[in-house]
């Protein structure tokens, strides 16, 4: 699957971007599930300033932050050294990040996220992966019917086989009384294409996962390119 075309020309003022390809009118016709991360920031931050619209002013968040853990993480003072964003907009996004923090913890079962295909982890992380300036390693628990429990981020630097501790990735899983998982890290320059460290990492922790008898269900790249599933490919897994 590809990555989706911009919506907008990173050249264009807002008000050169069509109407119909604003995040606001966006919502209102797709819906907001169908929205990328950067759309539905740019919808709470509002308005951009002389120097970036609303959109780029997104952008910086996600990149400066490599992500939305990241931005729930980052303090009102972190927040308001991003261009575009002050004390008023920084306090928005705070209460919109702890309000879906809330949400996730709230969550009955039956409302859970359940993954099935690459398709459905590129909507879960995608397009936010595809942006991250570092590689990351993130772990995906998933239940007996495939719900997603919790997503993990376990390496953040270069992800390759001397530094990724399968115990430590199997520990996540234990201890979350996961019984599947799928591994996603993001590659910066863009090719999607697994290395031999890759497919050698993704051998190891689907050996570690039958014996203590965890699914691995995929290993699967991020890049702007789009996502590449390892267990689609038969790379690193029998």
């Amino acid at each position: 699957m590809a990555l989706p075309a911009p919506l907008w020309d990173s050249r264009l003022t807002l008000a050169e971007v069509p109407k119909a390809d604003r995040p606001r009118e966006r919502l209102k016709t797709i819906g907001a599930p169908n929205l990328t991360t950067l759309e539905l920031l740019a919808i709470i931050v509002s308005s951009g300033t002389s120097r970036a619209h609303v959109l780029h002013v997104a952008e910086d968040l996600v990149r400066t932050f490599q992500g939305l853990p990241g931005i729930y993480k980052a303090n009102l003072a972190e927040l308001q050294d991003i261009v575009g964003i002050g004390e008023v907009r920084a306090i928005q996004l705070k209460a919109a990040m702890e309000l879906g923090q809330r949400l996730t913890q709230s969550l009955l079962p039956e409302d859970r996220t359940t993954v099935t295909s690459p398709d459905d982890v590129w909507r879960l992380v995608g397009p936010e992966m595809a942006l991250l300036e570092q590689e990351e390693l993130r772990l995906v628990l998933l239940n007996t019917r495939n719900e997603v429990l919790r997503m993990q981020l376990l390496y953040r630097g270069s992800v390759n086989t001397a530094q990724v501790r399968v115990a430590e990735i199997m520990r996540a899983a234990i201890r979350e009384n996961a019984t599947a998982i799928v591994l996603v890290h993001n590659h910066p320059s863009g090719d999607n294409s697994p290395s031999e460290q890759d497919i050698g990492m993704t051998r190891q922790v689907f050996e570690a996962g039958r014996m203590l008898d965890i699914q691995v269900l995929d290993h699967i790249i991020i890049a702007q390119r789009g996502p590449f599933s390892m267990k689609e490919r038969g790379l690193g897994f029998p």
